[in-house]
């Protein structure tokens, strides 16, 4: 894998000049680039660094700069402060509509694109490339001696039957600042009651907030959570080292599922390299399946093949709890559950 990690003190430098969040900042060179591709992204680098590989494999004049940051931090660096990138890739959906629906995105047609189905691309501006499900991770430790919860509603029983075992170690997204919490979060609750008293259980638990499924699933196979709920089951499925110390729950009453989403900004300028990299994702997930890739691509017949899968639709539904006032609701009925007095 060809990728210059810059310094600690270079990422200050950028963060500084930049008023949106750098997590993180790579470069993938090639000798005498014909084109050099930006690339914002919510992906971790460890879990994407495979596509820019494959795709400089078949494009070998492209170099790639790649910035990693929060999926709330790609609307403040193109809609607030119009910073230039080539590719925009996100896993908060409704965000992404958001954008493209505001003028933000650029058009874009090929073969590739047009073999997604309608539910996985918007108005040619926004596709779908990944399938990721909502998962529960659990600790084997914790849960020995127990049935493993297969539903929420299961997860709700163990949770109220053993407190004193689960206390201090359940982990969830912060919906408040986490734009994939959120839409998972507003996904759950438009599905089923369950999810509403799922989160007032777990907020009676004295609940770890966090901004990144990483994190949790770190902090189940260390012991300090015995639950992390909503968590990207593509994340867990890179750590194959954590196997013998984790469970990955799909709940059977419903799993949402992502689909992890790119657009072209309409401040690109590598509009060519933008469109192909877009192809290459779309053709990686159909050619390979996901293949040695952390993300299951979109493939034909996925959806039949289990039937509680709840994939989230590309359109203009996902703007609803974007509006001002939806968003205020739910995040006061949010918090009154899920930040209880201690």
């Amino acid at each position: 894998m060809r990728v210059l990690v810059l310094s600690l003190a270079l990422s200050l430098v950028a963060q500084a000049l930049a008023a949106f969040e750098i997590e993180e900042r790579m470069s993938f060179p090639v000798p005498d680039a014909a084109a050099r591709l930006r690339v914002i992204s919510t992906a971790d680098a460890g879990l994407f660094s495979p596509f820019i590989d494959a795709f400089q494999a078949r494009n070998p004049g492209i170099a790639v700069d790649y910035v990693m940051v929060s999926s709330s931090q790609i609307n403040v660096a193109l809609a607030e402060e119009g910073e230039r990138f080539d590719l925009a890739i996100s896993s908060a959906m409704d965000l992404q509509i958001q954008l493209a629906n505001d003028g933000l995105a650029r058009p874009y047609r090929s073969v590739a694109t047009g073999s997604l189905p309608d539910w996985a691309r918007w108005r040619d501006r926004v596709f779908a490339f990944t399938l990721e499900p909502a998962t529960v991770v659990l600790s084997r430790d914790a849960f020995e001696g127990l049935d493993l919860p297969r539903t929420r509603q299961d997860l709700i029983t163990a949770l109220r039957d053993n407190p004193d075992r689960f206390a201090g170690r359940i982990g969830t997204y912060d919906v408040r600042e986490s734009g994939l919490g959120y839409l998972f979060a507003t996904q759950d609750g438009r599905t089923s009651e369950t999810f509403w008293r799922l989160v007032q259980v777990i907020g009676g638990l004295q609940p770890q907030l966090y901004g990144a499924s990483a994190a949790m699933i770190e902090d189940v196979a260390e012991g300090r959570l015995a639950v992390a709920y909503n968590v990207l089951g593509s994340y867990a499925q890179l750590r194959d080292d954590l196997g013998e110390r984790i469970h990955l729950i799909a709940p059977d009453d419903f799993t949402t599922v992502m689909m992890r989403t790119a657009l072209i900004p309409s401040t690109a300028e590598a509009t060519e390299a933008a469109g192909r990299f877009i192809d290459h994702l779309i053709e990686t997930g159909w050619t390979e399946g996901g293949g040695r890739f952390a993300s299951p691509g979109i493939t034909p017949g996925t959806m039949s093949e289990n039937a509680s899968l709840r994939p989230i639709q590309l359109g203009p539904g996902l703007l609803v709890y974007l509006d001002r006032l939806k968003r205020r609701q739910f995040l006061e009925e949010w918090e009154a559950a899920m930040v209880q007095p201690r």
